[in-house]
């Protein structure tokens, strides 16, 4: 919202509102194959998914010269489906039998790596482009940079590397590099939090600096974005800004 206080949008007298965006970044990682267990399908000891928390940068010898922070990994094991029996010449019976027969097992891993804020990674409202209400249409311009690039690399890397060491044969690395930014659907950063007014959009309550009576408690407020999962991280401080909010409304002061 623009006006003649806001001249560049509400509260954006730092020129930092719009920018900073970060995501996760993933499509990366390594599955293979592996023998035995043909007994276990739906039934009995199922395997459940796995995470491998952050092991880079964290001190060290775990610290990288290539990147820094660094990624965790998701995965987990199932059989192959009936899509490899398309390659197969049977028909009639011989088919069904083969589609309702489970294939072999198989075990992924992919990672899930920080994004770093960069101020050039932003949103805009492009007011020559309205949409169908007349209001400014939203233009995102973010990509990954050469941190998260490199960051990839190792991720492919290591996940070979375990898998391989696990046991597992047939491993196949990934890398989805068309897997751009807000694929990971965890957009932060835009309003980000901090102490000087000059450098930040909101305070430590999660107030517009120059707008007291205007709370932001989404992913906005971030300042860094970690290789978790942030959404408890939003409900934590949501909870912490109203509760803030509620003693400020009863004080008068918004």
């Amino acid at each position: 919202s623009k006006s003649d206080r806001f001249p560049n949008g509400m509260g954006n007298d730092s020129d930092q509102l719009g920018r900073n965006i970060m995501d996760h970044h993933l499509g990366v990682g390594a599955s293979g194959k592996f023998d035995g267990f043909e007994d276990k399908y739906y039934k009995g000891r199922k395997p459940n998914g796995i995470y491998i928390p952050r092991f880079r940068n964290l001190g060290g010898d775990s610290n990288m010269k290539e990147f820094v922070r660094g990624y965790g990994y998701q995965g987990g094991s199932s059989r192959e489906n009936w899509e490899d029996t398309i390659a197969e010449l049977s028909h009639g019976k011989s088919l069904k039998d083969a589609i309702l027969k489970p294939g072999g097992w198989t075990m992924g891993m992919g990672g899930f790596g920080e994004v770093l804020p960069y101020e050039d990674n932003r949103m805009t409202l492009d007011y020559d482009k309205l949409d169908g209400w007349g209001l400014p249409t939203i233009t995102f311009d973010a990509e990954y940079k050469e941190n998260e690039w490199k960051m990839r690399e190792d991720m492919k890397q290591q996940a070979v590397e375990m898998l391989e060491k696990s046991g597992l044969r047939d491993v196949t690395p990934h890398d989805d590099k068309e897997k751009s930014m807000g694929i990971g659907i965890h957009e932060m950063g835009t309003a980000r939090m901090g102490r000087d007014p000059k450098t930040s959009v909101l305070n430590g309550n999660n107030q517009i600096h120059e707008v007291k009576n205007v709370y932001v408690t989404d992913g906005a407020f971030m300042t860094s974005a970690a290789c978790v999962n942030p959404s408890l991280t939003y409900m934590a401080f949501t909870a912490r800004a109203v509760s803030h909010a509620v003693d400020q409304l009863k004080k008068g002061n918004i």
